[in-house]
């Protein structure tokens, strides 16, 4: 059972960027504008700490978020999806003319209990 999803689009995207780019990694810090956007970079660009949550893999692509943004995110099921428009960020789709966005549900009764034990 996984916290987080890709959908075959954004995962497309995510293909294109590994040929570019090698190894990468997607974040949401949850800072204010487009900071709250998943972002993704190559894996070593970004600088991880302990604030950050690996909430799982996606197209072999680990999905870290902060642990503040967690705390309001933490009840929901996470999709990766993508969308047409440039966002005012550092990820690597922007020049591509699209970015990666979070659709959300909330946790079924059985997704909480296994990510609460």
């Amino acid at each position: 059972m996984q916290r987080i999803a890709i959908t075959d689009k954004a995962s497309a995207v995510v293909d294109q960027l590994k040929n570019q780019h090698g190894e990468l990694i997607f974040h949401q810090s949850g800072g204010c504008c487009d900071g709250s956007a998943p972002m993704i970079f190559e894996k070593d660009d970004m600088y991880l700490d302990e604030s950050d949550i690996l909430l799982g893999n996606v197209n072999g692509v680990n999905f870290y978020m902060n642990q503040d943004q967690f705390e309001y995110w933490k009840h929901t099921h996470l999709t990766i999806d993508i969308t047409e428009g440039r966002g005012a960020s550092f990820s690597l789709e922007i020049p591509l003319g699209v970015r990666f966005i979070i659709n959300s549900r909330l946790l079924t009764s059985e997704e909480q209990e296994y990510f609460n034990s």
